[in-house]
Order: structure tokens, then sequence, then C-alpha cells
């Protein structure tokens, strides 16, 4: 394999190119600043988590993408004079200002990867035409017998991608060791005596890896942000990389699918906003995510199965794109090059070693405008745990819901927690009370939303309009949300859905139908993330329950 067609997860990129993909989104203003917000605060917490595997190039474009969110677009959002939203609004500017410093450090690093890349490239092609003409010893300067002899191995460049359903166990292993590394720390910061609101802003800063730096500053005075002065110098800075990127980019506009931010950290597309200044000169036009989408081509799933519908349903399911029909070439087969393959599956690293830097688990399904969705590991037992939490409320035919939350490693998404939140509920409803205090819990623990689970104690195993319009929002904090909905007294008994993107999710986004249950006049609104989908079951995987309600 040529080194120009590394995956798209491991190919360098250039700042500049970066940079690019960062302002690739879509922006709703109609969506509630909350969500934005909450998305503005999982981009911060998957940047910090990339940039500490050593990922610079998925940190610097997360860091990117979230300056040009705040700074683009939620400093002029309508709730943006509402009280409760200025003091969020306002940390999440010093968040941008402060990672200033952090974009500077990376780039050199990623300019450096980006230009041994390309040298790696045109050697790889000047060995080719090289080897076309084996009369000729030398070509451009490159000597034929050295060159044969040096494997281009894509690992000295882009660490090796990991396939999910064949590296479960690996997983696991790697899951608890790094999840509990994770909470040594924390443990560690906290007795240390560094405040909560201190340790908040160090972690939505990115900042995570320098804790002993800290804790040798501590209790020393520290200089007070000028917003006003930070935020023009950010957007000084950012103008300056809109038109780097517009002048060496403008030949690429065509050439990869573009990114969307989500609706508070989606893959979905929305409606254009119109420039309002310098900063906001791009134009967004297709979906894509605004924490993870790459610039790339992605080859599609194959074909899934037809599955059973419900009879109440038409809205429900629409298989994914058709296997692509490989392209016969007619050209001669080209003389042998040194060994570079990444065709077979990579061994997996030994287990005594285990760093999420070493490696990468790479998407196992996409959505349907072809974004690629990170996997999402989950604990088989937890369902039936939650069920057994469950059983009072679904005896008394009432609904209960929880929050599945986790954390990023290598690329995959682990549910560590069931959350189970202040709620009230009927027999056909459950609705989240005191949400203020379920997302203090997850920044408190530096965890991220992934989805929630609830249960439907009489009906069928399905998604109703009511739950649509609930998990709208959280896919639009994060494309890879799942909802999984148990049914116990009917067959199938549970289900793990997303949203259809498109149509689905732009469908509920734009919904203003009354009432709590009502159809939908588009179809193919959601569908299966288990069976296929992004979602895998690991055995052995851990998880904690923590239930927030009042009388518990």
């Amino acid at each position: 394999m040529d080194l120009s067609e590394l995956p798209a997860a491991q190919r360098p990129m250039s700042v500049e190119q970066l940079v690019k993909a960062a302002q690739d989104f879509d922006y709703n203003p109609l969506i509630p600043l909350r969500y934005w917000l909450r998305t503005a605060d999982t981009l911060l917490k998957e940047a910090r988590i990339y940039e500490l595997e050593g990922n610079d190039q998925q940190a610097y474009l997360l860091l990117f993408r979230h300056a040009q969110l705040v700074l683009g677009h939620l400093t002029d959002h309508p709730d943006g004079r509402l009280k409760e939203n200025r003091q969020a609004l306002t940390e999440a500017k010093k968040a941008v200002n402060r990672n200033l410093a952090k974009l500077e450090v990376l780039k050199p690093r990623i300019n450096k990867r980006y230009q041994r890349y390309e040298e790696l490239v045109r050697a790889r092609e000047d060995l080719r035409k090289a080897s076309a003409n084996p009369s000729d010893h030398q070509y451009d300067g490159c000597d034929i017998s050295t060159l044969s002899r040096t494997p281009l191995d894509p690992a000295a460049i882009a660490p090796r991608t990991l396939a999910a359903s064949e590296n479960k166990d690996l997983a696991v292993e790697l899951a608890h060791k790094e999840i509990r590394r994770r909470q040594t720390l924390r443990r560690a910061v906290r007795q240390a005596g560094i405040s909560s609101q201190e340790e908040h802003e160090r972690r939505t800063a990115g900042i995570w890896g320098d804790w002993e730096e800290a804790l040798a500053r501590h209790g020393q005075p520290r200089d007070k942000d000028d917003v006003s002065q930070r935020v023009q110098e950010t957007r000084r800075y950012m103008d300056q990389m809109n038109r780097i990127s517009s002048a060496q980019g403008r030949d690429m506009d065509d050439a990869a699918p573009r990114s969307r931010l989500p609706a508070s950290q989606s893959a979905y597309q929305y409606p254009s906003v119109p420039a309002k200044s310098a900063h906001e000169s791009w134009t967004p036009s297709t979906v894509s995510s605004p924490s993870h989408t790459s610039p790339h081509n992605i080859d599609p799933l194959p074909l899934r199965p037809p599955k059973e519908l419900p009879n109440d349903r038409s809205d429900y399911f629409v298989p994914l794109r058709p296997e692509k029909t490989p392209i016969q070439s007619a050209s001669p087969t080209p003389p042998p090059l040194p060994p570079f393959s990444t065709a077979s599956p990579p061994p997996a690293p030994p287990k005594a070693d285990l760093n999420p830097s070493t490696f990468t688990f790479k998407p196992a399904a996409y959505l349907e405008n072809g974004t690629p969705l990170r996997t999402i590991f989950l604990p088989p037992n937890l369902r039936s745990v939650f069920l057994d939490i469950a059983a009072p409320n679904t005896r008394a035919n009432l609904e209960t819901c929880g929050i599945l939350c986790g954390t990023l490693i290598s690329n995959a998404l682990f549910i560590s927690k069931l959350v189970i939140p202040e709620q009230e509920s009927t027999s056909d409803t459950c609705e989240t009370v005191n949400e203020s205090a379920l997302f203090d819990y997850c920044d408190s623990e530096d965890l991220m939303v992934l989805g929630w689970i609830h249960t439907h104690p009489s009906q069928t195993c399905f998604m109703s309009s009511r739950d649509l319009h609930t998990h709208c929002g959280y896919q639009v904090m994060m494309p890879e949300s799942i909802a999984i909905v148990c049914a116990p007294s009917k067959e199938p008994s549970w289900g793990v859905f997303r949203l259809t993107d498109p149509p689905g999710l732009k469908t509920i986004l734009n919904c203003r139908q009354p009432g709590l249950f009502h159809p939908h006049g588009e179809g193919n609104i959601y569908t299966d993330a288990l069976r296929p989908g992004h979602v895998f079951e690991a055995k052995g995987l851990e998880f904690e329950v923590v239930d927030l309600r009042p009388s518990r």
C-alpha cells in the first residue's frame, strides 16, 4: 500500500488543513445555548485526552474548533443575554484564551510530523519510478538498493489501528488500567488541596499532564485574565489562521467531506448562518461532527440485512449504504516494492505494556452521510443491573431512566458509569429534573455523557416520538450517543438505537409539532446501533452505579 493510501485516521495533516477541517461544521442558533456549551465542554475533554495520548493532530483540531464555536458563534447566540448562561459563556471564553498557548505548542510538532510524512511519500514515489526503470541505479539522487532495503512502516508516523470486534479483551484490560490511573490522579490532586474550581478550570483548558508543576505553584497568586483583551487576541489569531487556510486550501474544497459540529456536538446538517465577521468566513454545507470528523473519504459499510419493523412504526430503520464494488484495474502489475502493507490486521500490543498512545481503535461504523463513528464499548451486564434498579417503578408501570457516562481511550468510548438522575415518571414518559446536579457530577468526575437508558414497562421495544426528541439532545452533543430501550415484558426485550443522519437528526431538530406523541412524516428516523453498528458489548468491562435521586 502506498503511503498516500493510509487510512484517514492515520494520515497526517498540516496545521492549515486542520484549521480548515476545524472550521467545517454547521451551526444552528435555534438550538439552545446550553446544548452548545455542553458541546464546547465535551470538545475540550476529548482534546485533552487526545493530547495526553500523543494525538497532537486531533487535539489541535478540537481546540481550534472549540475556539471557532465559542468566539465565532456562541458570543452572539440569542440565549447569551440570559442570566443563567452568562457565567458559563464567560468561562468558555476564558478556556479559549488559555488554549491559545497550547495551540502554539502543538503547531510545530504537527508540522514536523506532516513534513516527515511528505518525505516518506516522496521517497516511496521515487522508489516506484526507479523500480519501473531497473537499469537506472540512481533516480533523482535516490539510491535504489538502499531504498529497497528500507521498509516504509506506517507505524513510524502513526499509531497502529485495531478493530474493536477483534480486540475486546484488550479493550477491557486497557479500560480498567487507564480509568483507574485517571481516578488515582484525580484523588491525588484533591488531596493536594487543589480547589474544585481550579481543577475544573485546568481540565476545561485542556491541562492534565502537568499537575506536578501545578502543585508546585499551588497557593501562589495568579494573574486574572482580561477576558475582553484576550478574546480580541484570540480572534486576531483565528483570523490569521483563516487567511492562511483560505490561501492554501481553496483547491481542496471538493476534496473532502465536510465536518459538522453538533447542535451540541453532533454530526448532522444544520442551516448555515450568514457570516458576521472575518472569523465567520466559512460556509458550512454538508453534515459533519464537531468532535472528530475526518476530512478524508471512508469506505462504506456492507449492506445490512432487512430488519423486521414494528407494526405501528414506519419511521424505524434504513440499511446503510450498499457494498462498494471493487474497481478493476487494467494497468500492468507494478514491480514489487519494499514491504508496506496495512491490509492484514495489525497485532495487538502486548498486554504487559498497554499504552493508549501506541494504538487506536478504528471506526466500526459510519453515519449515513459517511462520518465515522468511534466505537462504544458497553458492559453486557449493565442492562440487567439497571432493570433491577428500575424494578419497583416497572411493577408500578412507571418508566425509569439512567445516564450512560464514560471516557475516551485510544479513540474509543468506554461506558464506566450508570448514573440514575433525579427524575419524574409516568407510564409513558420519564423526565430528568435538577439537570445541573447531573452535569456537576459528570464534571467533577471528568465524565463524558455517552447516551441514556430507559424502560418501557408495558410497551414494546421501540423509540417513541418522545424518545426521539429526548435522544436528539444527546446526539447533538455527541454523534456516537446511544439510546438503550428496555421492554422487559415484550420480545425483543431491549435494543440500542441512534438517530439516522440524515435524515433522522435533522427531521427531529426541525420538528415543531405539539404534544408528547406525534408521527413524523419522514421515514427511517432511527436505526440499530448494536447489530451491526458502533456499539460492542465487552465482557468483563467494569462500571459503577451512582444514584442521584434524593430518596437514595
